[in-house]
């Protein structure tokens, strides 16, 4: 009997089940996107281009859904109200992105300091608003507005200088972004300060070696480092700005500067839910879908370039 044995032939049954072992795993996950992703953006291009029409010319008349191809597309971008609701919410994203990310950066240079004390306190600190729901914290916010109520106007009136109009005119620009800073700085705070742990020390003890003071340190080395951290905390404020409705939908009962379309997402609301027209307010999501893909891709191109380009 020869002492080398012939070689072992996988089985058939081995082959498939390697075969198919990826896609098992891949399943669960591939069923989500669908159910929850792929599925209802499919159903809202369908719905924005159909449209309710009356097709019976009786005395009540009958509403059908009837395909009309990019009507409601043209409709809703010839609506001014639409458009005016962008402009309010730029006005609002220029307070709160620059604000909530300079912020976090500030904060997150300060807790990397060697010379830091009370690390653990301070994180959690900043980081306990953002766990707060965005609907209690603009109710939270809201009562500190209302003069009825608020604790800032109550001390104004009593100097002599009245209250505060939080809530009135362009008051409600400020008012509404220091909602979302006071709820964004910590979570993108903790974004930053971690990829600032991440950095070598030792670069820091050649950057002192060479007489480098704190803030040269944190302002040529530590933020061109984490720049990749800044871009995506951006990227997240930026969407969230295209996607905001919380905030201004709480206040909008203690207030009359803000509308049923004070910003698009509310006018999208109000056309799917208070006027019962689901394939405008479809239109009106993919619309809002496309502007922040695209509005994404290019904030990645050009920070990608500006960033990595000295490293290709």
């Amino acid at each position: 009997m020869s002492g080398n044995s012939p070689p072992r032939v996988p089985s058939s049954g081995r082959g498939i089940s390697k075969f198919l072992a990826p896609y098992v795993f891949l399943t669960p996950a591939l069923v989500l996107f669908a159910a929850f992703l792929a599925i209802p953006v499919l159903y809202a291009l369908y719905l924005s281009v159909h449209g309710l029409r009356i097709v019976d010319e009786g005395v009540f008349g009958l509403r059908k859904e009837v395909f009309v191809g990019f009507a409601n597309y043209a409709d809703l971008l010839a609506d001014g109200s639409f458009w005016a609701g962008f402009g309010r919410m730029a006005l609002y994203g220029l307070l709160a992105v620059p604000l909530t990310l300079g912020l976090a950066l500030l904060f997150a240079l300060l807790l990397d300091h060697g010379g830091s004390r009370a690390r653990r306190f301070s994180r959690a600190a900043l980081f306990i608003p953002y766990a707060v729901p965005g609907v209690i914290a603009s109710l939270l916010w809201g009562f500190m507005y209302l003069p009825s109520t608020s604790p800032f106007s109550y001390l104004t009136d009593k100097m002599g200088l009245g209250t505060i109009p939080f809530l009135d005119g362009n008051g409600i620009y400020p008012s509404l972004a220091n909602i979302a800073i006071w709820g964004g700085t910590g979570f993108n705070m903790i974004i930053i300060y971690t990829s600032l742990r991440g950095i070598p020390p030792e670069l820091y003890d050649a950057a002192r070696i060479d007489g480098c003071s704190e803030w040269r340190l944190a302002w040529r080395i530590k933020v061109p480092l984490v720049a990749p951290a800044l871009v995506l905390t951006g990227l997240f404020s930026l969407i969230g700005t295209l996607q905001v409705y919380g905030e201004p939908k709480m206040l909008s009962p203690m207030t009359i500067e803000i509308s049923q379309t004070w910003v698009p997402v509310m006018h999208i609301y109000r056309d799917g839910f208070v006027r019962d027209d689901l394939p405008m307010a479809a239109a009106g999501s993919v619309i809002i879908a496309v502007g922040t893909l695209l509005l994404s891709v290019g904030l990645l191109r050009v920070t990608q370039r500006r960033t990595f380009g000295g490293f290709q």
